[in-house]
C-alpha cells in the first residue's frame, strides 16, 4: 500500500477545516489574518490559521490543486535532505509549510496593524513557496498557465512581475504580499539547503531552447 504523504495530509486537513469554516462564519473570522486583533488581542495564532480557511471553493480548489501539483515533489527533496528518511523528511516539510504561511503574512501584518478592517485567508503564501522551492529545481518544466504552456522560469518572471506591481499598488482584494513574500521564502529555504542547486538552475536555462 502506498505510503500517505505529509502533502496530502496537509490538503485533507486543509479541505476539511476550510469547508468547515466556510459553514462557520464565526470561526472562519476568528481564523483568518486580521492584523489589528493580532496586533490588539494578541491573536497568534492566526498567523498559522489563515493559512488552512478560504474564502470560497475556487479559492480552497486553486490553492489545493496546486499544492497538490508541487507539493510531493518538494516534500521529496526535504526527504532526500535527511538521508531518505521519511519521517524527518516529511515533518520537516510540513515545519517548512506551516513557517511559509507565518513569514509570507508577516509584511501584511507589520502594514495592516492599526487597520480593523483588513481581513485575509487562503493557503497562497505557503504554496507560492512550494511552488517556487520546485521551479529552483526544475526550471524548464513545462507548466500550462490558462491552458497556455510556458517553462517554469518564464511562467516565475511575470508571476513576480506582477506580483510585485500589484503589491505596490495595494488595491484590491488579494493578498498579493503574501504570494511575493512566500514565493522569496521559498527561494531562500531551498538555496540554503541545497546551494548547489543555483548553479544547476543557472545550467538548466542556459541550455534551454525553446523549439
Amino acid at each position: 500500500m502506498e505510503q500517505l504523504t505529509a502533502n496530502f495530509l496537509i490538503i485533507l486537513v486543509t479541505v476539511g477545516v476550510s469547508l468547515y469554516a466556510l459553514s462557520n462564519p464565526t470561526m472562519l473570522y476568528s481564523w483568518m489574518m486580521n492584523p489589528k486583533a493580532i496586533d490588539r488581542n494578541r491573536e497568534y495564532h492566526r498567523f498559522v490559521t489563515s493559512g488552512f480557511v478560504h474564502a470560497d471553493f475556487m479559492h480552497l480548489f486553486f490553492n489545493m490543486f496546486t499544492l497538490y501539483s508541487f507539493g510531493d515533489f518538494i516534500e521529496q527533496v526535504f526527504i532526500q535532505k535527511f538521508d531518505n528518511d521519511p519521517r524527518l523528511g516529511s515533518v520537516a516539510y510540513v515545519i517548512f509549510y506551516v513557517v511559509a504561511i507565518v513569514v509570507s503574512d508577516l509584511s501584511t501584518f507589520f502594514k495592516h496593524r492599526k487597520d480593523g478592517n483588513y481581513n485575509s485567508l487562503g493557503a497562497s503564501g505557503a504554496v507560492s513557496a512550494v511552488i517556487f522551492g520546485a521551479i529552483l529545481f526544475v526550471p524548464t518544466a513545462k507548466l500550462g498557465v490558462f491552458f497556455i504552456p510556458m517553462p517554469a522560469f518564464i511562467f516565475a518572471i511575470l508571476y513576480l512581475a506582477f506580483t510585485y506591481y500589484e503589491m505596490q499598488r495595494g488595491n484590491g482584494y488579494i493578498n498579493h504580499s503574501a504570494h511575493w513574500w512566500g514565493a522569496v521564502f521559498g527561494i531562500v529555504v531551498m538555496i540554503v539547503m541545497y546551494p548547489e542547486v543555483v548553479p544547476s538552475f543557472i545550467n538548466q536555462i542556459a541550455n534551454w531552447r525553446p523549439f
